[in-house]
């Protein structure tokens, strides 16, 4: 066999093995039986993500799908005891609570202090978690400890402290600031301003960890270069630290959009159910208030069902973009 047969013939025998057999000297034909990369996933996770998935549908889902259900009905006191049988109203209820001004307002004002409550806190727990890169053992155990100690706090044992701090007539931060018999909680603004901070307090320890445990696993080498580069503590931060914990501070981001977007707790302790004639409305609160304060409990749902969708809407846009700048979450 010359040398171009040879080679012709080998290149015969390496098409015949890629789809699939190949024939041997002893003329017996044998089958590829390595799998594609494709059939090689197995359903062993499954198996084991299956308890979990089977207890978030029944937490999730399922109180999900009657939140949605009650949304579509006349569901009042009069339905709840009986004494009126509940009628469809599909979306009727939806367009009731859009022509409601008030609902706009409330919206607007969660938006935006939801926003305020999310930057303030990942200023603030980023911040400690650079702090706490550059403190000494004994600091950074104090630090820390006092942070947990603030995230372990229950909602409304945080409130009723913060309310008693800023109380007009024994609150030590009046006396210390000589503000008098200032009511924080009178004037909307200020009252929105005192919820802001205990949100912050109570939140960020959660982004100063997180954020914390990141930086740790970032090479030393990186900071020392950079250092050794002339970069300050800001630049280092924007230039090095940010990108490379930037999967981090998605999860953080959204987690924080999702709290402070739905608070509750810290508006009705502090606020006394909403401030005066409700200027302190958040939607989670107005909820509340259509749904038990005046048994409209579809209208409830309705916003609670307008709430999960204007979440759902947030994060998946944010995770979008992310993914069109080539982010690997």
């Amino acid at each position: 066999m010359t040398g171009p047969e040879s080679s012709g013939a080998l290149e015969r025998r390496r098409v015949r093995v890629a789809r699939g057999f190949s024939r041997p000297r002893g003329g017996s034909r044998t089958f590829n039986t390595a799998p594609h990369p494709f059939q090689r996933r197995s359903s062993t996770p499954w198996l084991y993500l299956a308890p979990a998935l089977v207890v978030l549908g029944g937490l999730l889902a399922y109180p999900i799908y009657q939140l949605g259900l009650i949304s579509l009905f006349h569901y009042t006191q009069a339905q709840v005891s009986g004494g009126e049988p509940t009628t469809f109203e599909g979306f009727g209820n939806y367009a009731e609570l859009f022509r409601d001004e008030q609902f706009w307002q409330v919206l607007l004002a969660t938006v935006v202090f939801a926003a305020a409550c999310v930057v303030c806190t990942l200023a603030v727990g980023c911040a400690l978690a650079v702090l706490l890169t550059r403190v000494r053992a004994v600091p950074r155990l104090a630090l820390m400890l006092a942070a947990l100690g603030a995230w372990a706090t229950p909602a409304i044992t945080g409130s009723t402290v913060w309310l008693f701090l800023f109380d007009a007539d024994f609150g030590p931060v009046n006396r210390v600031l000589g503000l008098g018999d200032h009511s924080w909680t009178y004037g909307r603004f200020s009252a929105f301003f005192l919820v802001l901070l205990e949100v912050v307090w109570c939140s960020f320890p959660f982004v100063m960890v997180t954020v914390y445990a990141g930086i740790r696993a970032v090479p030393s080498e990186v900071l020392e270069a950079a250092s050794l580069d002339g970069a300050s503590q800001w630049r280092i931060w924007r230039s090095v630290l940010a990108p490379m914990l930037r999967p981090i501070l998605v999860v953080v981001t959204i987690q924080s959009v999702i709290w402070d977007f739905k608070v509750f707790t810290q508006i009705y302790v502090m606020t006394n159910g909403g401030g005066i004639a409700g200027q302190n409305l958040v939607l989670n609160v107005y909820a509340y208030q259509q749904a038990f304060a005046s048994s409209q409990y579809s209208l409830g749902a309705a916003i609670g069902v307008v709430m999960l969708l204007i979440l759902l809407a947030v994060t998946l846009v944010y995770l979008r973009l992310l993914r069109r700048q080539g982010e690997e979450l």
